[in-house]
């Protein structure tokens, strides 16, 4: 039993490490916390459902489906609003305003126009075989949805550190004066980062089904939380970090499950709790410079 809630708390450490980063990548650009985060996972989710139900499309290939919806909605919301939060006095408290208000606007808009009702794709999507690691047996959309969440990281590292818009956007997240100065033409990379931050919440959504269980429109506030309790673990404002944080929330979640199921809702305020007492930097927040 140990040895496999390990093993199931690495995997969905990994999928949980997916449902944050794009969270922390936001914060550690624009220093904002996107409290419709979880909302944009949910709507993730309900894109995959769609296009599952309706077209028969698997969930891997409509990711490509939502990177391309999902870039073009983040580029639209970004010079709606953010340019001008940004030039407020008080942009952080704004900015909380209007996430926690589209948060809710996205939510009635579902409830209003699909009902409340439970989604989900079978998970017999992928086959019904499993797959075995050390003697434990586990679903195949496991194994999927995990090796999908390390070429994420490994697309998101990529990004960072070999190409352009990767060097723009560190440069950004460690000062945004300076990169102004610099030339950097900040506004449209940070557009195209807080892209990435959806398109990254979406592909979670796809998977949620996997990992998490069926779709529905209220969703999103928890997943909000979890995020923010994942990104806070690994360190705000380090998007790699966020894999860290995952790996923690996974094992941990695991363990409670297995061990302390009735307290398990509890596992990401607690972490938070521990976290903001002992380490508010986060486990890594020494790599972080402040903007």
């Amino acid at each position: 039993m140990f040895e496999y809630t390990v093993l199931a708390g690495i995997m969905y450490g990994l999928y949980f490490g997916l449902v944050g980063i794009g969270l922390n990548l936001i914060f550690g650009v624009m220093r904002m916390i996107n409290l419709a985060h979880g909302d944009f996972i949910m709507l993730g989710a309900f894109l995959a459902y769609w296009l599952f139900h309706l077209f028969g499309i698997n969930p891997l290939i409509a990711i490509a489906i939502s990177c391309v919806v999902f870039l073009f909605l983040g580029i639209a919301f970004y010079y709606i609003f953010v340019p001008r939060l940004l030039q407020s006095k008080d942009p952080e408290m704004l900015s909380f305003i209007l996430f926690f208000g589209l948060s809710q606007v996205i939510e009635a808009i579902i409830i209003l126009s699909f009902g409340n009702n439970q989604r989900s794709v079978p998970s017999s999507t992928f086959g019904h075989s499993t797959f075995s690691i050390l003697g434990n047996r586990f679903p195949i959309s496991w194994l999927i949805v995990t090796i999908v969440a390390i070429l994420v990281f490994i697309a998101v590292y990529w990004y960072f550190y070999h190409t352009k818009l990767g060097y723009a956007t560190r440069a950004i997240m460690a000062s945004r004066d300076e990169s102004l100065v610099s030339g950097i033409n900040v506004n449209r990379v940070s557009a195209f980062a807080f892209s990435i931050g959806l398109i990254l919440a979406s592909i979670a959504g796809i998977f949620s089904f996997f990992m998490i269980g069926a779709a529905y429109p209220s969703m999103g506030t928890n997943l909000t939380v979890i995020s923010f309790a994942i990104i806070v673990l690994g360190a705000l404002g380090n998007p790699m970090g966020t894999i860290i944080g995952g790996l923690i929330y996974g094992l941990a979640i695991m363990f409670m499950q297995t061990y302390l199921s009735s307290w398990s809702n509890l596992l990401p305020y607690l972490l938070l709790i521990a976290i903001m007492l002992f380490k508010p930097e986060g486990l890594i927040g020494k790599t972080v410079r402040s903007a």
